[in-house]
């Protein structure tokens, strides 16, 4: 199979030079199975080859996409967005084109634009599905292609699956798919920016006047438009944008990699901060669904972490409903398993469920979709730990969009207070206890890589009583087999769906989870803990990592 694929590439023009002098590890890498497609999709470096991101593997994925809609009787529509890494347009056309041959309407933003508003779109046009091309925060090699279903979340597992099976079944020919050159679809961008600006709207909160300084970066992605536009219309004009980092580009020159989560990338916005002493710093990754967010406090910037940011949006939410007399008697908020507890907390004093489910927006988004069904919990408030937010849920994926006048609106609020973020942040922290959270990424080789991360799971899958005593352990949940087990013996079902994971809740508040990669070597390992103040909090966060360190190596 490798060698009969690896003649069909090479004697595609485009990829002959690439192909060149290719080792036999090279060709196996490339040519010896279909590329990944996952939940979310799939994401992979770009180049010729079968798990390659190339616009057979794309042409191939859409297909699936295609006669999945068939199959289903769906509305014959499909949005699809891009952000701006290198052939990102060319995949997003390519997809549009494959529908079309298939008698499949496909709308395709004119311009680069991010995820929330591809997500906002394919509801505002009543469409069967979206696609999304994107490698997120990924380094300028990758790119990735992600679907999504009609209620505009990321689309559901059966119908992964169903395309998971036409790629499988015509991977052998995924070269010879030919599907014409005429460009068939729509072109939009201004209905639908002016439409999601709108609905945008509901988060303004702040009505006085706005003398927040702000300096933002798209990190060369595709936030720019949208956040500025946003940002001006709730009456915000002190804004410095990063200047080389506005420019749109796939090699995201001046970051190593274009990730808000990373304080590195707030390198040059702090220049510019400092030099204007603004109050609030904020970045967006290329497809502008996750936010970072730095916050002057006592002449210095402090950069706040997913959890950090999500509880005090969180708080701010529930709050303004709350004064406002809008607070829902059956209101929900969601949260992954591996985000802080610092949230449930502020939740419950409000008188809001918080409800947990696996790691990953699409479950927040099923959740959201369910009870919008049963119309039996109204959604307040939607996040993870890696720096995704969801306030309003006119879009149904994290949206850095929402994210960012919200943060800007409450850090005004504030100001207005003559209080900081931080200031805030601290207040939370007296009430409900001092939270901290880390997290251990193990990455390792391939074959061999796989095989540790496997003895590392099964370690703590199946805890012995050394491990379960030197702990502290007081319950056991194994997400694989979908129970909880307490240390007394006692056993309660998880309802949420399978996954490979584990998490142990200690005592004190502490917790730790075990969660690896499906489709590589990579194992993440999350801590968290609560103490009555930040240094004890900081000490038991240090204890516990050396504990789970070295329980992993033995």
């Amino acid at each position: 199979m490798i060698n009969t694929q690896f003649e069909k590439w090479f004697n595609l023009n485009e990829f002959k030079n690439e192909l060149l002098n290719m080792t036999e590890l090279e060709k196996k890498n490339r040519f010896s199975e279909l590329i990944n497609f996952g939940t979310g999709g799939m994401r992979a470096l770009m180049g010729a080859g079968l798990n390659r991101m190339n616009i057979y593997t794309v042409r191939l994925a859409t297909i699936g996409l295609a006669k999945q809609i068939i199959h289903d009787n769906s509305a014959k529509k499909v949005v699809i967005s891009y952000d701006t890494r290198h052939h990102s347009k060319d995949f997003a056309e390519e997809a549009a084109q494959t529908l079309t041959h298939y008698g499949i309407k496909a709308y395709v933003f004119e311009e680069a634009r991010p995820t929330p508003m591809l997500s906002y779109a394919v509801r505002y046009y009543k469409a069967a599905a979206g696609i999304m091309i994107t490698a997120s925060h990924n380094p300028k090699e990758y790119n990735g292609y992600k679907l999504y279903g009609k209620d505009g979340g990321q689309l559901t597992p059966e119908a992964v699956s169903y395309v998971r099976g036409v790629m499988e079944e015509n991977m052998h020919i995924i070269t010879e798919l030919s599907m014409g050159n005429k460009k068939e679809f729509e072109y939009i961008l201004e209905t639908i920016e002016n439409a999601y600006q709108k609905e945008l709207t509901i988060l303004r909160s702040v009505y006085t006047e706005k003398n927040l300084s702000i300096v933002y970066t798209p990190l060369h992605g595709t936030g720019l438009i949208p956040i500025e536009t946003g940002l001006k219309k709730f009456g915000y004009d002190n804004i410095h944008i990063e200047p080389s980092q506005a420019v749109l580009d796939g090699d995201f020159p001046t970051v190593e990699y274009p990730n808000p989560e990373e304080e590195a990338v707030f390198k040059l916005v702090k220049k510019i901060g400092y030099k204007n002493n603004s109050d609030i710093l904020i970045a967006t990754d290329p497809d502008a669904d996750r936010l970072g967010v730095a916050i002057l406090h006592e002449d210095t910037y402090v950069n706040l972490t997913g959890n950090q940011l999500g509880a005090l949006l969180l708080h701010y939410k529930l709050t303004l409903l709350s004064e406002n007399k809008q607070l829902p008697k059956n209101g929900v908020a969601i949260k992954t398993i591996v985000t802080s507890e610092l949230g449930r907390k502020i939740a419950e004093s409000f008188n809001i469920e918080m409800v947990d489910t696996l790691t990953g927006f699409k479950y927040i988004s099923e959740i959201i979709e369910a009870n919008d069904q049963s119309n039996e919990k109204k959604f307040v408030f939607g996040y993870e730990e890696s720096y995704g937010y969801l306030l309003e849920d006119f879009a149904r994926d994290k949206d850095a969009i929402q994210a960012a006048v919200a943060v800007c609106e409450m850090a005004q609020l504030y100001k207005n207070k003559q209080e900081t973020l931080v200031d805030v942040l601290n207040s939370l922290y007296q009430k409900h206890g001092f939270h901290k959270e880390k997290l251990i990424s193990i990455e390792l080789d391939s074959q061999e890589g796989t095989k540790e991360v496997k003895r590392i799971m099964d370690k703590f899958m199946n805890p012995t009583k050394k491990i379960i005593q030197e702990l502290n352990v007081l319950a056991i949940e194994n997400y694989l087999t979908s129970k909880q087990e307490t240390v007394e013996g006692e056993s309660s079902k998880i309802t949420l769906p399978k996954e490979n994971v584990v998490k142990y809740q200690l005592i004190n508040d502490a917790w730790l989870c075990f969660r690896p990669s499906g489709t590589e070597p990579k194992l993440k390992i999350y801590l968290g803990v609560c103490k009555g103040t930040n240094e004890l909090a900081f000490n038991q966060l240090l204890e516990l990592e050396k504990k789970i360190k070295a329980l992993i190596k033995t």
